[in-house]
C-alpha cells in the first residue's frame, strides 16, 4: 500500500513540474522585449530639431516608442535655427542633430570640429516635389538656360538654397556669374519677392510651392529633384555617440524603423502618382502635433526620406568639391573622416525587411 502511495505521489509530482516547464516556455516569447532591454545599457539620448515636417521619423520615433524598445530614453531639445543644431552636436551638448547640411557645417568641419552624418533626414527625389525653381506666373521664362541675366532669389549665401541654384544652372550651361543671387533671409522673403516681382526667380520649398501655384501668382519652371539629387539635410551624431557602437546602432536602428513607417504611409505610389498608404492619417496627425502645423499644410509638405534612411554619401562629396569651387567653404575636406554609413548597415541587419 506505501510502495503504491509513494509511487502516486512521484506520479503527480513529475506531472506537475512538466506543466510547469511547459508553461514557462510559452510565457517566454512574451517577455522578449523586455528581456532584450535588460540585457542592453539605458542610454539618454536628445536631439536637436527644428519643428520641420523632414524630421517626422523621428517625431514618430518618439510618438511610437521605437527608441524606447531599443531601452533608449530619446527626448527632442527643440531649436529656432539650422547651424546651432550641428554646433550643439558638434560640442556634445545633444547627442544627435537633425538639419540641414550647408556650407556653413563643412567650414565648421573644416576648423575641427568634429560630428558624423549618419543617416538621410530629407533630400531632393525625381518624382517627388520638395524644392523648385520658380517664376512670376506672368513670366515669359520657360527654362532654367533663359534665366541668364536675371535675378533669383535665395534664402542665404552658402545655404542649400545657393547650392540646388548654383548646381540647376550648372547642369543647364550656365553659372553663378551669368545671374545675380538675392539673399532675402527668409522663406517668407522669398514669397513676397517673388509676388511683388522684385526678382525674376526664386528657389521655394514645400508646402509653399503649392500655396503659391493656389495663390497664382508663380508657377515651377523646374523641380530640383527632378534635375539632380541632392542630400538636403542628414541626422549627425556627436562624437560621444558615434563612438559608443552598441548606443549608436540601437538608436539607428529605430529610427530606420521609423522611416519605413514613414514612407509606407506618405510616399508610397500607384500608376506614378502618391497615394496615402498605411498610417497616413496617424502620420500626418504625428506631425502636425509636432510642427504646430494644420493638417492641411502637412499634407501639401511631406519631403522624400529614404526607406531605409540611407544617405547619398557619395552627394555629400559632391557637396563639398562645390562648395570649395565656389570659396564657400575655407578648405575642401575629406568627407570620409564626417561620414559614417557602417552604423545604419548594421542597424538595418538587425532589422526585417
Amino acid at each position: 500500500m506505501k510502495k503504491a502511495s509513494l509511487f502516486a505521489l512521484t506520479a503527480v509530482l513529475f506531472i506537475t513540474t512538466a506543466l510547469a516547464g511547459c508553461g514557462n516556455k510559452e510565457a517566454a516569447p512574451g517577455n522578449a522585449t523586455e528581456s532584450a532591454k535588460t540585457q542592453t545599457e539605458a542610454v539618454s539620448v536628445e536631439i536637436g530639431m527644428l519643428k520641420l515636417a523632414s524630421s517626422a521619423p523621428l517625431f514618430i520615433g518618439l510618438e511610437k516608442g521605437f527608441f524606447q524598445e531599443e531601452n533608449i530614453d530619446a527626448k527632442a531639445k527643440w531649436f529656432d535655427a539650422a547651424q546651432p543644431i550641428a554646433v550643439a552636436t558638434a560640442g556634445g551638448s545633444v547627442d544627435v542633430g537633425a538639419t540641414g547640411i550647408t556650407a556653413s557645417l563643412y567650414n565648421m568641419v573644416a576648423g575641427g570640429q568634429k560630428l558624423v552624418i549618419v543617416a538621410d533626414k530629407g533630400r531632393e527625389q525625381e518624382g517627388y516635389s520638395s524644392t523648385a525653381l520658380m517664376v512670376p506666373s506672368d513670366s515669359p521664362v520657360k527654362a532654367i538656360e533663359e534665366l541668364k541675366g536675371k535675378k533669383i532669389g535665395i534664402t542665404q549665401t552658402g545655404s542649400t538654397y545657393h547650392y540646388m541654384a548654383g548646381r540647376l544652372l550648372e547642369k543647364h550651361g550656365l553659372t553663378l556669374k551669368d545671374v545675380q543671387l538675392v539673399p532675402l533671409n527668409s522663406i517668407k522673403g522669398l514669397m513676397e519677392s517673388l509676388k511683388s516681382k522684385q526678382v525674376d526667380a526664386v528657389m521655394l520649398n514645400e508646402p509653399n510651392i503649392t500655396a503659391v501655384v493656389k495663390e497664382g501668382y508663380g508657377k515651377v519652371i523646374a523641380q530640383v529633384g527632378d534635375e539632380i539629387e541632392y542630400q538636403t539635410s542628414g541626422i549627425f551624431f556627436s562624437p560621444k555617440l558615434a563612438g559608443n557602437q552598441d548606443a549608436a546602432v540601437r538608436f539607428l536602428k529605430a529610427y530606420a524603423k521609423a522611416t519605413r513607417y514613414y514612407y509606407d504611409a506618405v510616399l508610397t505610389k500607384k500608376d506614378g502618382k502618391l497615394v496615402p498608404g498605411a498610417n497616413y492619417d496617424e502620420v500626418v496627425k504625428i506631425v502636425a502635433k509636432y510642427t504646430d502645423q494644420p493638417e492641411e499644410v502637412v499634407k501639401q509638405g511631406l519631403p522624400y526620406i529614404d526607406r531605409d534612411g540611407k544617405l547619398l554619401a557619395e552627394d555629400i562629396k559632391t557637396q563639398v568639391e562645390w562648395y570649395a569651387k565656389e570659396k564657400l567653404i575655407d578648405k575642401a575636406i575629406d568627407t570620409q573622416e564626417i561620414v559614417n554609413t557602417a552604423l545604419l548597415d548594421e542597424a538595418l541587419s538587425k532589422l526585417e525587411k
